[in-house]
């Protein structure tokens, strides 16, 4: 029958014509033993209701069990006697139809939890694996230098000085991997406060400028605010970490740049009371592939470049971490053969 074949069907309609056949088959027999026509009426209705109540009652405690079976394997959660209680006998009892929509919802969370834990993994997997390999550089040329001034060559006036500032530059640079791991994790947990102050972010960029100006005069790169946005916009955040996303961001232009090449801070005003800070370039640009990962701790869309030009690969991650403390965004826009443009969000401060 469609009615019983139907997905939707109720244990109420279930019961309702699984009775209403039992009872037509038994009135129908009783109607060869010529009974008087209110015995058959009787009997159909004594035969409906009994069956109608036996079958719905131990029907639905059938599916009560197995929903309860469910929701046991479902919820991690243990219900007291007295909840127990309150679920069986006040609360009305759920339909089929919203058990069905909550195993879906229970499974859709399974599988977005299981996706993110495998995700994690293969995060954590590759961050082992750079984290070692960033640290592997910088040991072993300080332990390459240290041995050969060990076996002789400490020495030897002409090589010893030469070896042990080559060393002292392995050292730092491990010194600066810990301490932008150390700022990482204080970022993450929150322990580094965020102190925010009005300031004019024209200014900041033009400070950053000044300190890199000796870098760029060696690459021949020019650094310019762009036109039209020069006049005064004041930001409210924390000045110095904003200074050191800006450091990060143009010190990184400044390495992957072209010789010759250009490098232009915007600034915008936004709807909604917020600031666009965004650093461009016109180097070599980043392929599309590499954008959604670029803020990854250790990330490198060039790493044999990335080699030659030194560096944490932590630089990015640390721009993203500041200015999420600020409960800001981070974007790159980024085309082979253009140029990378970085920019992020900061509220508006009080002239």
């Amino acid at each position: 029958m469609p009615v019983i074949q139907s997905k939707n069907t109720s244990p109420a309609i279930l019961s309702f014509f699984t009775a209403l056949i039992l009872a037509a088959i038994i009135t129908v027999f009783t109607l060869f033993l010529r009974q008087p026509w209110y015995i058959d009426l009787s009997a159909f209705a004594l035969t409906f209701t009994v069956a109608y109540t036996i079958y719905f009652y131990t029907l639905q405690y059938f599916i009560y069990r197995k929903i309860k079976l469910i929701y046991k394997f479902i919820y991690q959660t243990k219900a007291t006697k007295r909840e127990e209680f309150f679920y069986q006998n006040i609360l009305p009892q759920k339909s089929i139809d919203e058990v069905r929509k909550d195993v879906e919802r229970w499974a859709i969370e399974k599988r977005d939890e299981i996706e993110m834990l495998q995700k994690n993994e293969l995060f954590r997997k590759e961050f082992l694996m750079n984290l070692a390999h960033e640290l592997r550089t910088p040991i072993f040329t300080v332990q390459g230098y240290v041995h050969t001034l060990l076996n002789g060559a400490i020495d030897d006036a002409s090589v010893n000085r030469k070896f042990l500032s080559n060393a002292t530059k392995g050292i730092q640079r491990l010194v600066q991997l810990a301490d932008d791991l150390d700022q990482i994790s204080k970022l993450e947990s929150g322990k580094i406060p965020i102190v925010q102050e009005s300031f004019v972010i024209q200014e900041l960029v033009k400070d950053v400028y000044e300190e890199m100006m000796l870098k760029a005069r060696d690459r021949n790169i020019d650094m310019h605010i762009k036109k039209g946005t020069e006049a005064a916009i004041t930001v409210y955040a924390d000045k110095q970490k904003v200074k050191q996303v800006i450091v990060n961001l143009v010190e990184n232009a400044l390495k992957y740049g072209n010789d010759g090449g250009t490098i232009t801070t915007g600034v915008y005003q936004m709807d909604g009371g917020r600031i666009y800070i965004e650093v461009s370039d016109d180097g070599p640009g980043i392929a599309e592939h590499h954008l959604s990962r670029i803020f990854e701790r250790f990330y490198r869309a060039d790493r044999s470049r990335s080699r030659e030009i030194g560096g944490t690969g932590l630089g990015l991650a640390i721009v993203k971490h500041i200015i999420e403390a600020h409960g800001q965004t981070v974007t790159v826009r980024s085309k082979v053969g253009v140029g990378s443009s970085f920019g992020f969000t900061l509220d508006k401060g009080k002239s």
